[in-house]
């Protein structure tokens, strides 16, 4: 009777931090760890190429590969990129506040895109391939439009900048071969990189403006 009652207060313990866990994930918050750590999401082309400039940063704890913003539940990555789901390919990252600010996180960010395309990144086209941030709480919303606003007056180049902010929803993560991919296939992903143009397109936007990261 004793261990009947013990199993009882163990299930009903793990069935309560799932609904808490499925509610914060589901409405896109930004839990914050017992070991501090804040999250945030970006949607810049594909993620193959986001997760590099992040994971050298120091304060950066990890990068996820994913998708985010659609309407189809646990989507694959052949739905993604057909553009039948709504969702965008993106980088969802981990990081230490007291190691690297949102603020920073945005400046690497925006010099890692072409903010003057709505629907496409550099050689990849459709919606899945936009540039977004995902704001998980109010400060990273205001943060993030007040880089966009500062970006928008200091900006070496004409074009307007057309960049979304919203607010971040469910991320369901990437299939396991999409994670880390520079890293495990480091010739297919500069192959990838050099011919879609991404590296100079950035330095046709960013080389007159870049600085290194403060």
């Amino acid at each position: 009777m004793k261990i009947s009652r013990a199993r009882g207060l163990a299930l009903i313990v793990c069935l309560v931090c799932s609904v808490f866990l499925t509610d914060a994930y589901a409405e896109g918050g930004s839990i914050r760890t017992n070991t501090g750590l804040e999250t945030a999401t970006f949607a810049g082309g594909c993620f193959w190429c986001m997760e590099p400039p992040f994971d050298k940063l120091e304060g950066v704890i990890s990068t996820i590969s994913g998708y985010t913003g659609g309407h189809q539940e646990d989507p694959t990555y052949q739905q993604v990129s057909a553009g039948i789901t709504g969702h965008a390919e993106a980088v969802q990252i981990q990081y230490d506040p007291e190691k690297i600010t949102y603020e920073q996180l945005l400046y690497v960010f925006w010099r890692n895109i072409d903010p003057t395309t709505s629907s496409h990144q550099f050689c990849d086209y459709g919606n899945q391939y936009r540039a977004t941030i995902f704001t998980h709480n109010e400060e990273q919303k205001l943060a993030a439009q007040r880089s966009r606003e500062v970006l928008a007056r200091t900006k070496p180049f004409r074009e307007p900048i057309v960049t979304e902010i919203i607010p971040a929803s469910v991320f369901y993560k990437a299939e396991g071969y999409h994670q880390d991919f520079s890293q495990k296939n480091p010739v297919r992903y500069k192959l990838y990189r050099y011919t879609c143009g991404r590296d100079q397109r950035l330095r046709e936007l960013w080389e007159p403006h870049n600085k290194p990261l403060q």
